[in-house]
């Protein structure tokens, strides 16, 4: 029986370096590898890119590693509700590439699928198109993407079995399901594990095969990005 279970956070991110390329599942703050982006921190690995549809806020997600300067390159599409990123940005010390979210979402399934490139209409005639090589199919011009190469890609998953297979529930079914087989080594962490078998195959949205290592996370927060209540009726 396939068995991809590790023992913990620790024994998932064994093989990380510095300035080492990492794709991170999410959006917003919904559905990211909480345990491993704590883990990157507590390792204190430096010199990062990371390719995450967004950078997290100031205290929580990607921020946490930003606080820390262990980020050298995001590779985002939505950074606006970090003002530690905004701050190095635009003060040199942060490289960023922003990235249409549809072309980033599309660069981690290139790779996931093992195309090397693909022509996408996004872009073309602004900043984004500049250096990249241009075609015309039907009338219409398009530009040519690569496909991301990273070392690790972290995903969350609600689900998940000894063998890899697993399940998103809502809406941290998002960039997730695209990194995972998307780099060298894919890392899933899930809020429920069960043994290999015990999940139905007809529920299973990412194979075991695009997996490389799970883990039980522990002490989800889950926090909301931004909350608007109603204001009380007198």
């Amino acid at each position: 029986m396939i068995n991809k279970k590790v023992a913990n956070v620790g024994e998932a991110t064994q093989g990380i370096k510095d300035n080492m390329t990492l794709m991170l599942g999410g959006f917003g703050l919904s559905g990211i590898p909480e345990n491993a982006i704590a883990e990157l921190v507590r390792l204190g690995v430096k010199g990062l890119t990371c390719i995450s549809n967004n950078a997290g806020v100031d205290d929580f997600g990607l921020g946490l590693l930003l606080q820390k300067h262990q980020i050298k390159k995001m590779v985002s599409s939505y950074v606006g509700e970090n003002d530690e990123f905004e701050r190095q940005m635009l003060s040199g010390e942060l490289d960023v590439e922003l990235i249409p979210q549809g072309t980033l979402a599309e660069r981690c399934r290139a790779a996931q699928a093992g195309f090397p490139a693909f022509y996408t209409p996004a872009g073309y005639g602004t900043e984004v198109a500049i250096g990249k090589e241009t075609r015309e199919f039907n009338g219409k011009m398009y530009v040519l993407e690569e496909a991301f190469k990273a070392d690790f890609a972290f995903v969350k998953a609600w689900k998940g079995d000894e063998a890899g297979n697993l399940i998103f529930k809502g809406t941290a079914r998002n960039f997730n399901p695209c990194m995972c087989g998307a780099a060298k080594i894919t890392v899933a962490e899930v809020e429920e594990l069960l043994p290999a078998g015990s999940l139905d195959p007809n529920q299973i949205h990412i194979p075991g095969i695009f997996v490389q290592r799970i883990f039980q996370g522990v002490n989800y927060e889950k926090r909301i990005e931004q909350r608007t209540v109603r204001p009380k009726n007198n």
